[in-house]
């Protein structure tokens, strides 16, 4: 099987195929992936890779496969005033939540009980379907938010969320 074994961000080219990744499958080290045109092949890289629409895939054969973000149901976060953008967003981050930040707006996975949360302190929340790009982590590639579904969580940071 071919393998995937490096990323190059923003590459213009050649592709011989593309594969269309939701963000979680954009944030993985290792994966069988199948392009649109058929090609198969096993995403083999040494750390997990934050890749972005647009970047190439380049496989053990040399050849390379294009990135696309695929759409997924979204809630799209605006307010009344940047003050309350900001601790919408600050109650977003205390939860980990990844998020892309736009001019005046926040954008999130769907999620109900957040949707809920964020009405509840005053922002309006639209749902739609787009392509989910948040933002990196302060101290290098971004990471996926994990589950607060469960009471008393403590993370490998050692915070906990009880």
């Amino acid at each position: 099987m071919l393998r995937g074994i490096e990323i190059v961000t923003g590459s213009v080219g050649p592709f011989i195929d593309e594969v269309i990744l939701d963000y979680g499958n954009r944030h993985r080290r290792r994966l069988v992936l199948c392009g649109s045109a058929g090609t198969e092949f096993l995403l083999d890289l040494a750390n997990v890779a934050d890749l972005r629409e647009g970047d190439g895939i380049i496989l053990s054969s040399g050849e390379m496969v294009r990135v696309r973000a695929a759409e997924e149901p979204l809630m799209e976060v605006r307010c009344a005033n940047a003050a309350q953008l900001a601790r919408i967003s600050w109650h977003v981050g205390n939860r980990h939540l990844a998020a892309e930040i736009g001019d005046g707006v926040l954008r999130l996975r769907e999620d109900h009980v957040i949707a809920a949360m964020i009405e509840g302190l005053g922002g309006a929340v639209r749902h739609l379907v787009a392509p989910f790009n948040p933002e990196g982590g302060a101290y290098g590639a971004r990471a996926l938010a994990p589950s607060h579904d469960a009471a008393n969580q403590v993370h490998s940071n050692g915070h906990d969320h009880g």
